[in-house]
């Protein structure tokens, strides 16, 4: 099976979908979930990361904006304790 490339300036949900494998979103939002968790192993403030990584502003939209952010990072937070492991089974 195919699923769709990384892409470096994706669209992103509201929230991710939430599966027990990869989504194709998953697969999508790779680079942004890796710059996610790079800005939060920075500390970086989460109103920035919601401004720059996902494109929505805290300050004209601030519920959306943190819960887009708290999601989007949990989503990515497991991709490195168990999505990872569909990436290692996946054919070459």
């Amino acid at each position: 099976m195919t699923h769709p490339k990384p892409v470096l300036d994706p669209q992103f949900a509201d929230e991710p979908p939430v599966s027990d494998t990869l989504t194709d979103y998953d697969h999508v939002m790779m680079i942004a979930y890796v710059r996610l968790l790079d800005a939060a192993a920075a500390q970086a403030d989460w109103r920035e990361v919601a401004r720059i990584v996902l494109k929505v502003d805290p300050d004209k939209e601030p519920t959306r904006a943190k819960r887009m952010h708290e999601t989007h990072l949990a989503r990515a937070r497991w991709m490195t304790e168990h999505g990872y492991r569909d990436l290692l089974r996946a054919p070459r």
